[in-house]
């Protein structure tokens, strides 16, 4: 982590690191259940190589610390017993998204005031919703939802947020601040049935849907969801368990996941850039 500056944040009685790189709009960028591996590290670059201010928050874990099964299972176990995080309320939001939105607003002053994106993702995914109630929070987008756990059809349908927070979230949509949504066709971990809560809840018809062997991408005026094909046969092999759009499961140049990308960097600088226009 030597090229980012490391600094700790405090907010009403918690406090983290927050790894900070870059110039320009400010990306609060939260990682995933495995925690801060390097291959979100190495997300957190591109972002910042794309022209933004990109903030790392370490919410568990340690640093640029490489995929451990046994970690993994480590964290999930302090997950779903921990005070900050709620991995199996369908209509609760995780406290830690208190702390979040400090940091969101922390990072709007400091980058001149303009608007914030926010990239959830797995654990973290679900969470951008209760950020938008803040108003710095310009560009959400919604990496493959894992919260609440699935254990049930109705936690596989839930959004893992209040009531409040969705009313807002739905307001600023309604606002002029659109959604991006992402996950993989099969991903058992983040189930359709989520995204299809989504849909109801935004009350989205898409303008264009584009249907290929590669992915589906509908586009509305306040959602915006891509699914890559995931299913069996699919045309680049992308095995069925893939869950991690951006990070495990990014392939480069030349495959879908690239793609999902690009569209990440482009959503973020159209929202972000509104900021300057005005």
């Amino acid at each position: 982590m030597h090229d980012f500056v490391m600094f700790d944040f405090a907010e009403a009685g918690s406090s983290r690191r927050v790894y900070r790189k870059g110039e320009g709009p400010a990306v609060i960028l939260m990682h995933e259940l495995p925690g801060m591996i390097p291959e979100c590290v190495d997300l957190a670059r591109r972002i910042a190589d794309a022209g933004f201010t990109v903030y790392l928050p370490l919410l568990f874990g340690q640093p640029d610390e490489p995929l451990s099964i046994p970690n993994t299972l480590a964290y999930t176990a302090q997950l779903c017993i921990s005070q900050e995080f709620y991995c199996f309320a369908k209509h609760q939001s995780s406290p830690i998204t208190t702390w979040l939105r400090a940091l969101c607003r922390k990072a709007h002053e400091e980058c001149g005031n303009r608007g914030v994106g926010v990239i959830g993702m797995c654990l973290t995914g679900g969470f951008v919703l209760s950020l938008m109630a803040d108003e710095s929070v310009m560009a959400p987008i919604v990496g493959q939802p894992a919260l609440p756990f699935g254990i049930t059809h109705s936690h596989q349908a839930a959004l893992g947020i209040s009531q409040q927070d969705l009313e807002a979230a739905k307001k600023r949509a309604e606002q002029g601040v659109p959604i991006l949504a992402l996950r993989f066709s099969e991903d058992k971990i983040s189930p359709s049935k989520r995204f299809e809560t989504l849909r109801q809840q935004f009350d989205d018809t898409p303008d264009v849907i584009e249907e290929s062997p590669e992915l589906c991408w509908r586009r509305g005026r306040i959602l915006e969801t891509i699914e890559i094909n995931s299913k069996p046969g699919n045309p680049y092999h992308i095995p069925q368990n893939s869950h991690p759009t951006l990070t495990l499961g990014y392939r480069g140049s030349g495959h879908p996941t690239h793609r999902v990308l690009q569209r990440v960097l482009e959503f973020l600088q159209e929202q972000l850039s509104k900021q300057d226009e005005t």
